[in-house]
C-alpha cells in the first residue's frame, strides 16, 4: 500500500521513466484547480529531489499562473501496464521562460520542441506512492504528433501571436508571465 518518502529512490525514478504520460496539478489560492495530462518526451529527473518538465504551447496556461502565485505543484504518474502503482511528487516549482538568460541551459535537457513555452523546475518536498489497483490497464500505441505539427506550421511568430491571444492570463484572470513588459 501507500508509502511516503522525502525524495525519489532509484526504483521510483525507474517507475517514472517507464510511464508514457504524467499529470500536473496546480491551483491558485482562490479559483480553479488545474489538472493537465502531459506526454511527449518532456520530463527529466535531475536528482532525488528535482524534476524538470518542458511545457509546450496549449490552449491554456494555468500552471504558469499558479506557479507564479504560490509555486505549489503536484506531478502524478500512474501505471497503466504492469504492477499497479500511483506516484505523486509534491513540491514547489519555479518557471523558466524562453526570454530568460538560462533558458538554453535548461532546454538542453530536452531538445528544442516546436512551441516550447516554459520549463518548470519542481523542488520535491514529499513523494508518495499509493496502490493504483483501480487504475485501468491500457495499451500504449504511441505519442500524438499533432501538437508538434501545429506548432511547426504556426512558426515562432504564429506561436507568439497565439500566446498573446490565449496564454497571457489564467481562467481566473491571473497573469501567466508569458510576456514581460509586453515583449517575448
Amino acid at each position: 500500500m501507500g508509502q511516503r518518502y522525502s525524495e525519489l529512490t532509484p526504483d521510483l525514478t525507474r517507475f517514472i521513466w517507464e510511464q508514457n504520460m504524467f499529470f500536473v496539478a496546480s491551483a491558485p489560492a482562490e479559483g480553479h484547480v488545474n489538472v493537465s495530462p502531459k506526454g511527449l518526451d518532456t520530463l527529466r529527473v535531475l536528482g532525488p529531489k528535482t524534476v524538470v518538465w518542458l511545457n509546450v504551447t496549449g490552449s491554456g496556461n494555468e500552471t504558469a499562473a499558479h506557479v507564479l502565485e504560490n509555486g505549489r505543484m503536484t506531478l502524478m504518474f500512474c501505471a497503466f501496464t504492469g504492477r499497479p502503482m500511483i506516484l505523486r511528487l509534491y513540491g514547489k516549482a519555479r518557471v523558466i521562460h524562453p526570454r530568460e538568460e538560462d533558458w538554453s541551459a535548461w532546454l538542453s535537457h530536452f531538445g528544442d520542441l516546436p512551441g516550447a513555452r516554459q520549463i518548470f523546475i519542481l523542488d520535491i518536498e514529499l513523494v508518495q506512492t499509493s496502490c493504483g489497483m483501480a487504475v485501468p490497464l491500457f495499451d500504449f500505441k504511441g505519442q500524438r504528433q499533432e501538437l508538434i505539427g501545429w506548432a511547426d506550421k504556426k512558426g515562432p511568430d504564429g506561436i507568439a501571436e497565439y500566446w498573446e491571444k490565449k496564454n497571457q492570463v489564467s481562467l481566473d484572470g491571473k497573469p501567466t508571465g508569458i510576456f514581460e513588459g509586453g515583449e517575448l
